[in-house]
């Protein structure tokens, strides 16, 4: 079982640059995958950004690319994601999801995460 829970979310000018953090809680979450994804007004849910167990593979969205960075840190049961260069097309509430199952591959699909947290308000405004 883990717990997750997001924060650093908040409002920000276009170009600005946020940092959200998510922290879990529960046994495995050191050995699982961890993805970030966003819902936009009126939008599906969708990849943002996601590691695998140890770090040693990330990937992220052709749309988030070279501006998101995401990385985690086992010893403390946390996992970030550096946002730069915010635009308003970023606006969205952001959610921490983790894998039910051990070492796995890093998915696209939200249908292949199992755990959730509550989610975090990303507002950017020019």
């Amino acid at each position: 079982q883990v717990q997750l829970e997001e924060s650093g979310g908040g409002s920000v000018q276009a170009g600005g640059s946020l940092r959200l953090s998510c922290a879990a809680s529960g046994r495995t979450f050191g050995s699982v995958a961890v993805g970030w994804f966003r819902q936009g007004p009126g939008k599906d849910r969708e990849f943002v950004a996601g590691i695998n167990w140890n770090g040693g593979s990330t990937s992220a969205a052709d749309s988030v690319q070279g501006r998101f960075t995401i990385s985690r840190d086992n010893a403390k049961n946390m996992v970030y994601l550096q946002m730069n260069n915010l635009k308003n097309e970023d606006t969205a509430v952001y959610y921490c999801a983790a894998a039910g199952r051990p070492y796995t591959a890093l998915a696209v699909a939200t249908t292949a995460w199992k755990y959730w947290g509550q989610g975090t308000q990303v507002t950017v405004s020019s």
